[in-house]
């Protein structure tokens, strides 16, 4: 018996509200990170902006309107750039990775070679005040832009040893939390291209008992206020089995 799947492909879904506070060069938006493992899209539901990107090839703008869909691979620097209400979808393969510690901040050097340095910057307290929970999560955006700048300025220069450092020092801290990362696949994207595949097999050889687990199903979204994430405010769905 094939059972039934979670959201398509294992990925996840938030609803995400890009910030709208400047950082110190005067750009409004979230925190430059990439994600070692996963996929990121962008599913554009209102406003404008761009998604300002760092990958092999240099400095990159991508334009961001409602109707946009953008994707970037692992390893793909990113900042989300706010030009005015901008309102994103984000879809994320490999679902349950990005939670379990799969994002590095782009913060300088000396912070990224150090592992307590780097928890301590990138923590946002648990229990505190929203403007309290504001204020840490635009620290941290600033420290992460402040790092961004320097590897930009270093690939505009030709420098393309900035990405590579800045590659391996991202795989460096996030090793420690790793360790379970396989199960996830397993568990989530893995799980889900089997049960297709299951089903593939089963339509081939003329036999339909699968279908009839066939149901609908609704997504709630979380309680509360918006959670401050890298990005901007965000609300998850759950769309696990």
């Amino acid at each position: 018996m094939i059972s039934p799947s979670s959201f398509p492909g294992g990925t996840s879904v938030t609803d995400l509200a890009v910030y709208t506070d400047a950082a110190p060069d005067g750009i409004c938006g979230g925190t430059p990170h990439t994600h070692l493992t996963s996929t990121e899209a962008y599913v554009v539901t209102g406003g404008t902006g761009e998604l300002q990107t760092i990958d092999a090839a240099g400095f990159r703008r991508t334009p961001l309107a409602a109707g946009a869909v953008v994707w970037f691979t692992p390893g793909t620097i990113h900042r989300a750039v706010n030009h005015g209400g901008l309102a994103v979808v984000v879809i994320m393969s490999n679902a349950g990775l990005p939670e379990a510690g799969d994002a590095v901040m782009t913060f300088p050097t000396d912070v990224l070679a150090d592992h307590a340095r780097y928890a301590e910057a990138a923590r946002i307290p648990p229990d505190a005040d929203e403007s309290e929970l504001g204020a840490a999560a635009s620290r941290r955006r600033d420290l992460a832009v402040a790092g961004f700048t320097a590897l930009r300025e270093r690939m505009d220069a030709g420098d393309a040893s900035a990405l590579t450092e800045f590659h391996r020092a991202a795989a460096r801290i996030a090793s420690a939390r790793a360790s379970g990362w396989s199960d996830i696949v397993r568990a989530r994207p893995l799980s889900s291209a089997e049960r297709a595949l299951d089903a593939a097999r089963a339509v081939a050889a003329g036999e339909s008992a699968h279908l009839a687990d066939a149901a609908v199903h609704v997504a709630e979204p979380g309680a509360g206020p918006r959670a401050f994430g890298m990005c901007g405010r965000l609300r998850t769905y759950d769309v696990a089995d």
